[in-house]
């Protein structure tokens, strides 16, 4: 009989299948209540994998994180699991944090001074923590990007002790004195308030082109599509300015990042418009024991032709973390 049964799996590919899909993206989205603020995630996989948490960049949603990236993670044996942001897509506050003026705080950060901002990156990053508590995962793997890799620093410092390696994609340490972007595409990216549903999701189409690569001819099509989906599942200006200034009242994460000892992999694109390479090269270099892998033409989007040598540095070193966990589950 079990003869009989592996013939039939083999015959018709069905681990292939069971695998195709256990790690189907479109799983519903949950809701957990974490105290000040309830969060909205997907957890794409079998809750007996390793736990790998993807934390997304200044005002993004679970839904950037594609969903053949996604699915390619679950696929190494990984329970994937993104979520929005607070102060993004489908989140909620139990009471609005303070009100503050963007266009203020961004004056006050041009001329050397304090930013105050309604809360901190490492306030995010415990509601990272606080998720995988809701969740009963004690420890995990972490993927940050831009932002999201700003806060992955400062939960890998909180929790050292959980976190089992950390990758780190388009990020920065956030030091003095590294290459700052173009005024024109600060500009962009401050510009969050529109008088309609068209008007913004043409500006978001054009922040989404200046951060694509030069090698890359994005069609605008695409891009007001891409911006459609996003403005249509959710549109919270004043959420994206709050996230703004709690990244320009970060001070410098190089004393963080040289006490930390969790496995590092740090991704960078040579290409990137918003934080240049030397941002990858400058966060590796405080990291001890850190892996770098640049991708040439990669800029600070998950474009199309890019996703392939993005999966090429990350999965194997994923990979490789994942059976490290699964030999210490076994001891």
């Amino acid at each position: 009989m079990r003869a009989l049964l592996l013939f039939f799996c083999l015959l018709f590919n069905l681990p292939g299948a069971l695998a195709g899909q256990r790690c189907a993206a479109d799983v519903p989205v949950q809701r957990a209540d974490l105290g000040e603020v309830s969060l909205v995630y997907q957890s794409v996989g079998s809750s007996t994998d390793p736990a790998l948490l993807l934390v997304m960049g200044l005002g993004g949603q679970l839904i950037h994180w594609p969903d053949d990236v996604v699915e390619a993670l679950c696929r190494q044996g990984f329970r994937v699991i993104r979520y929005d942001n607070r102060d993004v897509g489908l989140s909620r506050w139990k009471q609005l944090p303070p009100s503050a003026n963007l266009t203020l705080e961004l004056l006050r950060y041009k001329l050397g001074l304090s930013v105050a901002a309604p809360y901190t990156l490492t306030d995010m990053a415990g509601d990272g923590l606080r998720l995988m508590d809701a969740l009963q995962v004690d420890q995990f793997h972490v993927l940050g990007v831009s932002m999201g890799g700003m806060i992955a620093q400062h939960l890998a410092a909180i929790a050292p002790e959980r976190v089992r390696s950390l990758t780190l994609v388009m990020s920065s340490s956030g030091a003095a004195g590294l290459p700052a972007p173009s005024p024109a595409l600060i500009q962009l990216l401050a510009r969050r308030s529109a008088p309609s549903r068209e008007v913004a999701i043409e500006q978001q189409a054009d922040l989404l082109a200046a951060l694509g690569s030069p090698q890359v001819r994005d069609e605008r099509a695409v891009l007001l599509q891409q911006a459609a989906l996003a403005y249509d599942r959710a549109f919270n200006p004043e959420g994206a300015k709050r996230q703004i200034m709690a990244i320009l009242a970060e001070p410098s994460r190089v004393e963080l990042l040289n006490q930390l000892r969790v496995p590092t992999l740090v991704v960078h694109g040579t290409a990137d418009p918003l934080l240049p390479v030397m941002h990858g090269v400058h966060l590796a270099a405080h990291i001890q024991g850190s892996q770098l892998r640049l991708i040439p033409g990669l800029a600070h989007r998950f474009q199309e032709p890019f996703k392939a040598p993005l999966l090429g540095a990350v999965l194997p070193y994923l990979k490789s973390h994942r059976e490290d966990l699964t030999h210490l589950a076994r001891l």
